[in-house]
């Protein structure tokens, strides 16, 4: 784990920390191509430079966010963002991660994206990226 996510994990209660070593360990596992790092003050992971999911701690718990969630057709993803194509979901304690979903979900994050990386280039305009694309890599 990099130093500057460990520190992130460290500032949170042993609870939030456990949910937190599980997510980052799935994530890694399930999106090993995947570069992470402090983005916006918490741990968020990009595919070729666009950010496909992250965790934070919020005043509801610990929330994962898929930045193009909302396209998921996942009924557990469901705090959907009002502005993009995100959605969340929130855990309180580390029983309440399903790693089945959660791998699920993780795999739609790489076969479904909006292209954030571009989204300040193209003026707010979001637009989807072409699964053939992402599987060949640009």
């Amino acid at each position: 784990m990099k130093p500057d996510i460990q520190t992130y994990n460290k500032e949170l209660s042993e609870s939030d920390q456990q949910i937190c070593r599980l997510l980052f360990d799935e994530i890694n596992k399930n999106l090993p191509e995947a570069e992470h790092k402090i983005w916006h003050a918490h741990p968020v992971w990009f595919l070729d430079g666009n950010p496909v999911t992250g965790y934070s701690k919020q005043k509801a718990g610990i929330r994962l966010m898929f930045w193009s969630g909302a396209d998921f057709d996942e009924e557990k993803l469901n705090v959907k963002g009002t502005k993009f194509k995100d959605a969340s979901i929130f855990y309180n304690n580390i029983s309440e991660i399903n790693t089945t979903d959660l791998k699920r979900w993780l795999k739609k994050s790489r076969d479904i994206q909006w292209d954030y990386k571009n989204i300040v280039k193209k003026k707010g305009v979001l637009d989807r990226l072409d699964s053939i694309k992402l599987k060949n890599g640009y």
